[in-house]
């Protein structure tokens, strides 16, 4: 069982060529000093208050196993942009740098950088695009489970989207980062055996279709798997709830069920019908899983009436975070050679240097993160660690999906109860940027301004 999932053997190319360009550019200049940059998102989606970090144990993967093999250097040297001696310099290519990152399964929030890396310029610069590229999918997705975890409110959700999402390797990152995010397992099997995720499902109608009634059917799938799940909406679900209760009702103990799942109409109408002919034939063990286009909000509008459904299984919505599908995620140098440098583009200033984010409590409450200089010694927690040195993930890198796990149930469980709610929070969770942080930026933007011929604008701190 791995943590991550195989990378395609010419992932080196798995970059925008610009990527590629600068980074010939930088060595013919000479420009191989320290470089930092920071991995962000600008701001939150109308529709989240919170945010869990994701995809840093692919990114981490991805460092180690970076290499031009010949047939990408052959590649590249086809296109008729690259010199020799650059081409050389890929044939022994290795990522040599640092990385500090908030750890997978933290709530973090824009404005904080979710990760570090710090690196020879070229270095630093190669890999933006696979950053960006997994951290931007796998937040996006973990955040967009939370919200179901949130509105279940106790009640389990399982993972059923892979059939559509966004082609394989989203459908695997979307089953791990659910299940970071709470989701208690998933019915991709490959992310069962990748990720070491406990794997569920049920049925298809069309193994109700294929047999001569559904009675029929359901014997002999609870013959084949006692104690499953069975489908009972393939005709007409309250009829097909009859004939589970029938079928029980029989001599014997063949026919063994543990739950119907319920996948179409009204649900909370069907779910309450259910649940009384159940009970009505002594069947108050037999569950209910709710399932069929489903969302956060519509499971909490079924959690809201009542309804007895005991679990959920949720898919294409959450799987595509259908409703914000987008992170502004950003990846911007924020020092070079010793030097703090910040961009200045309206309504997209950065801050410049190595830095940390510090959260503070109340009662074992979240109150405020505050991103300050790496240096500053300020309240609160640090939520950057090193997790890479020298190329090579350090031994408290190692964390296993069930520690990210846990790290997103204790961290969500802190958060503020507004931030719990699936509509925007009344009052937004406070980030700020230190004083020294603030005063670091005053002087990039002065040196910044000089250098772009306007040094009487005033630059406002991202907040």
């Amino acid at each position: 069982m791995s943590g991550v999932a195989e990378l395609p053997p010419e992932v080196a190319l798995l970059t925008d060529l610009y990527e590629l360009t600068m980074m010939q550019a930088y060595y013919a200049e000479g420009m191989t000093a320290p470089a930092v940059f920071d991995l962000s998102v600008r701001s939150l989606p109308s529709q989240r208050n919170v945010l869990i970090a994701c995809g840093v144990e692919d990114v981490l993967a991805y460092l180690e196993a970076l290499r031009f093999s010949p047939e990408a250097i052959g590649y590249l040297d086809g296109l008729g942009r690259f010199r020799p001696e650059f081409l050389e310099r890929l044939a022994s290519f290795r990522f040599t740098g640092t990385v500090r990152a908030i750890p997978e399964g933290t709530p973090m929030f824009a404005g904080e950088p979710l990760l570090e890396v710090v690196a020879p310029l070229p270095e630093a610069q190669l890999v933006e695009t696979f950053l960006l590229n997994q951290v931007t999918m796998q937040t996006v997705l973990a955040s967009k489970a939370v919200r179901c975890v949130f509105a279940a409110a106790g009640r389990p959700v399982v993972d059923f989207g892979l059939r559509r999402t966004h082609g394989t390797d989203a459908g695997l990152k979307a089953a791990k980062a659910a299940y970071i995010a709470g989701f208690a397992g998933t019915s991709n099997v490959l992310a069962g055996m990748q990720y070491g995720i406990p794997v569920m499902g049920t049925m298809a109608h069309s193994y109700i279709q294929a047999h001569a009634s559904e009675e029929e059917a359901f014997r002999a799938f609870a013959r084949q798997y006692p104690g499953t799940t069975l489908l009972v909406d393939t005709y007409d679900t309250i009829e097909g709830v009859r004939a589970l209760c029938r079928l029980t009702a029989e001599p014997g103990d063949e026919f063994r069920v543990s739950a119907v799942r319920l996948d179409s109409g009204d649900l909370e109408t069907l779910a309450r019908e259910a649940r009384a002919l159940l009970d009505a034939a002594g069947l108050q063990r037999v569950e209910i899983v709710a399932s069929g286009g489903l969302e956060e909000r519509a499971v909490a509008r079924l959690r809201a009436s009542g309804a007895p459904i005991d679990s959920f299984a949720v898919g294409t919505q959450v799987g595509t975070s259908a409703d914000q599908p987008v992170l502004d995620t950003v990846y911007k140098l924020a020092e070079y050679a010793g030097e703090g440098r910040i961009k200045l583009s309206t309504a997209k200033v950065t801050l410049p240097g190595r830095k940390q984010v510090f959260r503070s409590f109340r009662d074992g409450v979240a109150v405020r993160d505050v991103v300050g200089l790496a240096d500053e010694r300020l309240d609160g927690v640090p939520l950057l660690v090193e997790v890479m040195r020298d190329g090579r993930r350090v031994a408290t890198a190692e964390g296993s999906l069930e520690r990210a796990r846990a790290r997103a149930a204790e961290g969500v469980a802190a958060l503020p109860p507004r931030l719990h709610t699936l509509d925007p929070a009344d009052e937004p969770y406070r980030v700020e940027v230190s004083a020294g942080l603030a005063a670091e930026l005053e002087r990039a933007r002065i040196r910044a301004a000089a250098q772009g011929g306007d040094a009487s604008t005033r630059t406002t701190p991202p907040s």
